[in-house]
């Protein structure tokens, strides 16, 4: 397990940690840049898959509950340890790597395009209003989401993670068309 955190971990430090040469990492990897990108890649990728069953049905209010409750879920069983990969790399390398902050960059958007376009099926079904923005409200529910996974990582506990989610819930229903 590697513990100085992507930026500080040398080449030399994941070769061991992977039981590899460096000539074997620079086969595949050009650079340690080339292979943060794929950290952060994969780590997307993951995401989107353990969160894909749940945000195919987001265009419904019981998918969004659903989502909500598999997240709470995620990480009670991981006894709130870790949070969220892409918004610990991006904490971390941000400031350091302007390489490594814009692929964190288009990984949130990838994520934030899924929320974006479950949006605007809710609003083309008649479920949200033709007021809602449902860029806005993807930027909205990401950023609330991160924070209340930041939260529930440092404190410990799922409770500022819930509270993320209910408000993420309560703002998109702000839009709701009447049932």
């Amino acid at each position: 397990m590697l513990i100085n955190g992507a930026g500080r971990t040398t080449l030399d430090e994941v070769g061991v940690a992977a039981g590899v040469g460096k000539s074997q990492l620079y086969h595949y990897f050009h650079d340690k840049d080339d292979l943060i990108e794929a950290v952060i890649r994969h780590q997307t990728d993951r995401i989107l898959a353990s969160d894909g069953p749940h945000l195919g049905p987001l265009d419904s209010w019981d998918g969004w509950e659903e989502w909500g409750r598999q997240i709470v879920a995620h990480q009670s069983r991981g006894g709130c340890v870790g949070g969220c990969p892409l918004g610990s790399l991006a904490n971390e390398l941000s400031e350091t790597s302007e390489h490594a902050r814009a692929v964190l960059a288009a990984s949130l958007q990838r994520w934030e395009r899924v929320l974006t376009a479950a949006l605007h099926r809710m609003r083309t079904n008649g479920l949200l209003t033709r007021s809602a923005d449902p860029e806005s409200l993807a930027t909205a529910t990401l950023a609330t989401l991160q924070g209340g996974l930041l939260l529930c990582k440092v404190r410990r506990t799922t409770e500022p993670l819930q509270v993320a989610v209910d408000a993420v819930i309560a703002n998109l229903r702000r839009f709701a068309e009447a049932e």
